[in-house]
């Protein structure tokens, strides 16, 4: 089977998009599957890949953030479409990426794969402490309408956890299907929490020892959210020693540097590249503290799960929908001190009851091979319908 996904957030530097994406050619190559990869390029250029080939298109850089270029004309896209002659045609976003998938003029199935609530990125994050979630959607009734129009241009729409399927539900999209996520466990360990680690991590925000760890990770992007995170954080050093750990770049790194600051025991430390040095910062804090609730999974929050580390999510989005009582404290998305509140709760359990039990519940999400195999039998049975 060869699957052409058009890729529109793929980047040499990317964050979640590329680990996925990389992991994706391993499975293709392990299931003897061909995936073609159609990505915005600084020129057009073939790259070989085991399972398969990127191929770059040239375009523009994405102004907001230049790690990233986005597709601009249609027609170099459409002739590679042309050229490989895919099985099936996989959409990853729902804005040009999507809107180039859906409109190609040729026979093959395709699939519109979600793999956010594109209402929750940006006017949910901007909105949402002063509207209620129904009330912002209602605003948008306009971007709902257009993803229908373009969700009738595929033959199903993939995402990646139950409750995101609902939620488009709600709102008229169809042939929905569920193909869950899953984490790299082996990588993620409470074996890998260090003393020495936590110390340094602690005395980078200024702290010793005694005090509390709490860790962010991810891009510095809006829909993170990580100066509301800041803030709670700020709220809870009120009432105890708390340090938070922010590891990450992106978009708004230079303005979460600027913030940090101006607060106390807040260490930004930029983006971890290395894995295994990611693995032991996870399982040494104390607890994670996430602010997204746009992602459909949360590959970060399932992560610190495997590393046996407590979560503060916000209680909506792939988070929220990971959390459980036994090993997570929730608050309300966009409210500071609720965060706040939440970050107390939490750190006044016992840690080492809720590292047993939020590890146990990492390894029971199973791994990303299941994933890609679900997905990829997906794909022949839509590819099968379309001969029958």
């Amino acid at each position: 089977m060869k699957i052409a996904d058009i890729s529109e957030f793929y980047a040499p530097k990317g964050g979640g998009v590329k680990t996925y994406v990389e992991a994706k050619f391993r499975a293709a190559e392990r299931m003897g599957h061909t995936l073609v990869l159609i990505a915005p390029g600084a020129e057009d250029r073939v790259e070989p890949r085991p399972g398969g080939r990127i191929v770059w298109v040239r375009s523009p850089v994405l102004p907001p953030d230049p790690k990233y270029r986005m597709f601009w004309k249609a027609a170099p896209v459409w002739a590679v479409l042309d050229r490989e002659q895919p099985d099936i045609v996989e959409g990853s976003s729902p804005w040009r990426g999507g809107w180039l998938a859906g409109k190609w003029s040729g026979r093959a199935p395709r699939v519109l794969f979600m793999h956010a609530d594109p209402v929750a990125v940006y006017p949910q994050t901007f909105l949402g402490g002063f509207l209620p979630e129904a009330r912002i959607d209602r605003l948008f009734g306009w971007f709902w309408s257009y993803l229908r129009r373009l969700d009738a241009s595929f033959d199903r729409c993939v995402v990646a956890g139950q409750w995101l399927a609902d939620r488009f539900a709600r709102h008229g999209l169809r042939k929905l299907e569920v193909v869950p996520f899953g984490v790299e466990a082996a990588d993620f360990s409470p074996a890998l929490r260090d003393d020495t680690v936590r110390a340094d991590m602690l005395r980078a925000c200024g702290l010793d020892s005694s005090a509390a760890l709490l860790v962010v990770v991810g891009r510095h992007h809006p829909e993170k959210r990580v100066p509301l995170l800041m803030r709670a954080v700020a709220r809870a050093q009120q009432t105890r020693p708390v340090g938070l750990y922010v590891i990450g770049d992106g978009l708004m790194h230079d303005q979460i540097r600027k913030q940090a600051s101006g607060l106390a025991h807040i260490h930004v430390a930029g983006a971890e590249t290395n894995r295994h040095k990611l693995a032991q910062m996870l399982a040494s804090a104390d607890a994670l503290l996430h602010g997204s609730t746009a992602e459909t999974f949360g590959f970060v929050v399932a992560e610190a799960l495997c590393s046996g580390t407590p979560l503060i999510v916000p209680a909506a989005g792939g988070a929220g929908d990971l959390a459980r009582p036994a090993y997570a404290e929730t608050y309300r998305p966009g409210d500071v001190e609720d965060a706040a509140r939440a970050i107390e709760r939490l750190l006044s359990r016992d840690r080492a009851e809720m590292s047993a039990k939020a590890r146990t519940a990492g390894l029971e999400l199973g791994g990303m091979d299941r994933h890609f195999a679900q997905l990829f039998a997906l794909y022949a049975r839509i590819i099968a319908e379309g001969r029958a």
